[in-house]
Parts: C-alpha cells; structure tokens; sequence
C-alpha cells in the first residue's frame, strides 16, 4: 500500500527534545529575535505525553546555566528548585560498613555548595512554560522518527513519525501520516543515544576524530520520608559495594521539597561479568546498615532509568553539520565526577542558539554553524569538563580504588596547575565489547525482594506511569535473530534480561521453538532508557521511536 504524502510546516528553526538543552536553546532564539526586532519562529517537538515525561535525573542542579539564561528566576514564585544544598557527603562502602570522606578531601569545583536539589522533570516543564510565554510552539506527543535531507544531503528538518500502524505493519483504520517539519536549521536534543543523533553521527562521521562514547545506567527511585528521617538539602554520594572492584559506579541519596527522597544507583555499563543486574545491584545498595535506615517508615512512590553520556571531554563529536547541530546530551556534555549534565545542556543550547541567529541574521541557511563546535572547548562546557577528563577512563582501566584515587589525584593538579600527569586518557573498549562469555565468569546469584525495600522490575515500572499502545510495531529491533540466540544467549547467557531495568527482555522456555527457547519482547514495559542500543555485545538491537506518546510519564523525577 503506498502511503500517502505528509503534510509540511516550515519554521526558522526545528529543535528535536524538549529537555533542557534543547527548551534553553528555543528560548534563547527567542530571547534574540526579540532583542533584535526580527522574528525567529522555532518549533520543539517532543516524544514524551508532555513537557518532561521522559525527563529523569538525580538531581543536584548546578544553576549556572539558568542564571545566565532566565536571571529572574530566583525571583519567581513558580520556580522549580527551591531547596539549597545544605550538607555533602561522600561515602565508600564495605560490605558492613563504610568510612566518610572529609570534603577536604576533594576540589573546590567538586562542593556542592551553592546547587539545588530538585526534580529536573518540573525544572524542564517550568522551562516549557517559559519558551511558550515567549511563542515557542511545543508539540508533545510526537516523536521524531526521520531525519529529512535535500538534494545536496544536507538536513532540513525531520518527520513525526506515523500513527495507527499495527503490530503486523498495516496501517489501522485510524492511520495517520506523521507531519514534515522543515527548518533553516534544526537543533537535536535528544539526550543519551538518542535514535536519530546515531544516525547523524554515522551518515556525517562526526565521531571521526573523537573517542567512543562511554554509557552509565541510571536507576532512580523516588521516597516520602518519615518526617524525623528528613534532613532538607542533604545530598550524599557513595561508591564501592555492592559492586565489585571492577565494575564501576555509585549511588545518591538526596533530601528535597516536603519530605522526599531522590535515591538512585549508577552502573557504568563497561561492567564484564554478563550476570550482573544493574537493578539489583541497586537493590543491594538500599540494604546497607549506613543506607537502610533512612527507609524505615518511608514509602516509595516513583521509579524510572535512563542511559548517562560519561564519556566526557574527549568522546564529544564534532557537534555540526549541514543544517543543523547536537546539544546537551546528544552532545555528551554530563560531568561525571560531579554527576551534573543539565547546566552544560543549557549553556550548549544557548551556544547553538547564538550561532544559529547570526547565521539567520547573514541570511545563511542549511551551512554548518562552526563558530558553536570550534567555541565549546574554551566556553563554561570545557571549563568544567576538561579537568576531570581522565576521572572515568582511569575508573575504567584499574578498578575503583585505585582507578578513583588516581583520578583524584588528576583532578588536584588539574585543579592547581591546569595540568595532567596523564594527558588526555583513552576509553578504551566500548561498552558493547566489554562483556565477557558467561563461561569465563561466577554467576552472581541475587536475593529475592522483600516488597519493602527492595522491589522487583514489574512492580517498578507500574510506579513509572509506562503505558504503550499494544498493537503497534515492536519498537526495539533485533536485527538478526539467529546471532541473538547463538551468541546473546549460548555464549554470554542472555545478558539482555539483567541489564533492562524494566523487564523487557526474556528468553523462555518454549518447546515448539527449534532450540527450545524464544527471545521474547515486552516492549510495553519500555522505559526508554536505551541500555539494550547500548551494551547488546553484538550491537544487535537497535531501540527506535515507538508509535507516540508511548514511554514513561515522570513525576518529580
């Protein structure tokens, strides 16, 4: 059946992600148009039900992104982030107990002083608000799922993607054709692995002459705190157990707003032994004698994961090229050390925003805005990302005691003398190729769930809001289903159903398959956090938009 043409609208710009990077950059365009009397008509579409669905985060924000792009908003009664830091704390963790580490300890760069505590979903929605007070047009609801090109190959803008397709593939009787939305230039905000930022990538090579990028998995889990267990603005960090020396990662546990309670475990997704359950992983850490007693008489009420961009300074690609660019987390701009992206996400749309109005301002468009890749390096992005570059690839390469005390000591003389005794470090291997055969490693054997404290996947993803419409196409594609069985399952053991945080993905026992067992796929759980595009050790599954408004609707996440 051939498909009808798309209807077309044509703006000024096209920003694709309505998080921060993507809404600062709108709002700065606008910011501009109407400092300079000229109109710039910018169009931000977004794959999420509303305005910060998808967005997740811990988060301590650093806020000087936001001071330069809304100064006011210290000032404004609806602001999102009301609670100031008012104790840090770093902690390593034994299997019983756990030692605190002075702030001494670390740079100056590294306090918390001065960040707030909050969710990075309102901060978002209250950053929507302003771009639409400003005549932004927001269409959330739906996902970007092509990227347009001209005769030349250069971008023009992207397609929505199509409505009322069946999981068969045949369109329903309720088909829609998604909508072109053409622009001078379009800006991709997409976040971490974002499905159409890894095409612009390999179709223009921007990552030609950068490191691979490297992945952290984000689990968050959002608690009402018994009121005597609540400290306002207390924001604690740990590292070492449970993971094992060579799997790297750590936990936050931040107090905010009227009682609640931002916990949550990042595992870098380098990890090698395939047995290893991020979630559970996360699981265990609630039950530690330092953690677990700030959870009695409390009540979990929001859970949700996301894939982290951490390969910081040298892993950025070249963020250009004809008609548009990348910003925020596309570009991967998170700090690791600090666990901060959301600032640098908001000064790179402002950066994108500036190039792409004096490029408007000359006339020019569908060019590459090269004044925005060559400046990031020596604007407020590179300042914070290029002292703790080497933080994560000597993490990576010796374990977390030594890797994370080297990596200190790199931060100091960054610190004071703007220098590494390393250089610039090298990631090593991707993520994907880290994982060893499930016959080389011991299988980790996790305990059940109490239901009070630590959950199973299912019960976890309810507490996200996850809905998908059900006849629709399976969003997450196995590319060949043969290699999935052969090497996914017979050689590394099915890792695919430990390292989704939402219980997608199974193999089960099935006697009328030829090899007894099927890969199956519970796509309706999907919490969109790209982990399967990521660690599949044959690259074998590619994670696209589904059909839209699908996915998970954050609260205070």
């Amino acid at each position: 059946m051939a498909l009808p043409e798309r209807e077309g609208m044509d703006f000024d710009v096209v920003v694709v992600g309505a998080g921060p990077a993507g809404l600062a950059t709108a709002i700065r365009l606008k910011q501009i148009s109407a400092e300079k009397g000229e109109e710039i008509n910018v169009v931000v579409v977004e794959k999420g039900s509303e305005v910060g669905a998808h967005i997740l985060s811990g988060a301590v924000i650093d806020p000087s992104g936001l001071d330069v792009l809304l100064p006011e908003w210290r000032q404004d009664p609806e602001r999102p982030l009301k609670t100031e830091v008012q104790r840090d704390e770093f902690m390593v963790l034994t299997a019983a107990s756990g030692l605190r580490l002075p702030n001494m300890f670390f740079p100056k760069f590294m306090s918390n002083h001065g960040n707030f505590v909050g969710s990075l979903s309102n901060l978002t929605k209250y950053l929507g608000a302003q771009a639409e007070a400003l005549g932004v047009e927001i269409y959330p609801g739906f996902p970007a799922s092509e990227v347009l090109y001209d005769e030349n190959g250069a971008v023009i803008g992207i397609a929505t993607g199509d409505l009322g397709i069946s999981r068969s593939g045949e369109p329903r009787d309720d088909f829609t054709r998604g909508m072109e939305l053409r622009g001078k230039y379009t800006v991709f905000g997409e976040g971490a692995r974002g499905s159409l930022t890894k095409t612009l990538i390999d179709r223009f090579a921007l990552n030609k002459d950068s490191d691979h990028q490297k992945y952290g998995l984000g689990i968050k889990e959002l608690w009402q705190l018994a009121p005597d267990k609540f400290e306002p603005g207390l924001v604690q960090h740990t590292m070492g157990w449970p993971l094992p020396n060579k799997a790297g990662g750590g936990s936050w546990l931040y107090h905010f707003d009227e009682g609640l309670l931002s916990v949550g475990f990042v595992t870098h997704l380098n990890y090698e032994n395939p047995t290893l359950s991020p979630f559970e992983e996360f699981q265990r850490f609630k039950t530690h004698p330092m953690i677990r007693e700030v959870f009695e008489g409390a009540k979990r009420i929001g859970y949700g994961a996301r894939a982290i961009m951490e390969g910081g300074w040298q892993s950025v690609p070249k963020l250009v090229f004809p008609g548009g660019c990348l910003v925020g987390d596309s570009a991967g701009f998170v700090n690791v050390p600090r666990i901060k992206g959301s600032h640098n996400a908001i000064q790179s749309g402002m950066q994108a925003a500036e190039a792409i109005a004096a490029a408007l301002q000359a006339g020019r468009q569908g060019d590459e805005l090269t004044v925005y890749d060559q400046g990031w390096r020596d604007s407020p992005i590179g300042r914070d990302l290029k002292p703790v570059r080497n933080v994560k690839p000597l993490w990576s390469k010796y374990g977390t005691l030594v890797g994370v005390g080297l990596g200190g000591l790199d931060m100091w003389t960054n610190s004071l003398a703007d220098a590494s005794l390393f250089g610039t470090l090298k990631h090593g291997k991707p993520d994907h190729a880290c994982l060893k055969p499930l016959s080389e490693v011991q299988p980790i054997k996790y305990p059940k769930p109490d239901g009070k404290l630590t959950f199973d996947r299912l019960s976890s993803v309810y507490l996200s809001n996850t809905n998908h419409e059900e006849d629709q196409p399976v969003h997450l594609k196995v590319k060949d289903m043969t290699l999935q069985k052969t090497s996914e399952h017979d050689v590394f053991g099915g890792p695919s159903g430990r390292y989704c945080p939402a219980g997608v993905y199974e193999w089960v026992e099935d006697a009328s398959a030829s090899d007894g067992v099927r890969y199956q796929i519970n796509a309706q759980n999907c919490v969109h956090c790209k982990t399967c595009d990521i660690k599949d050790p044959n690259q074998n599954i590619n994670w696209e938009t589904p059909e839209g408004p699908g996915g998970p609707n954050y609260t205070n996440l």
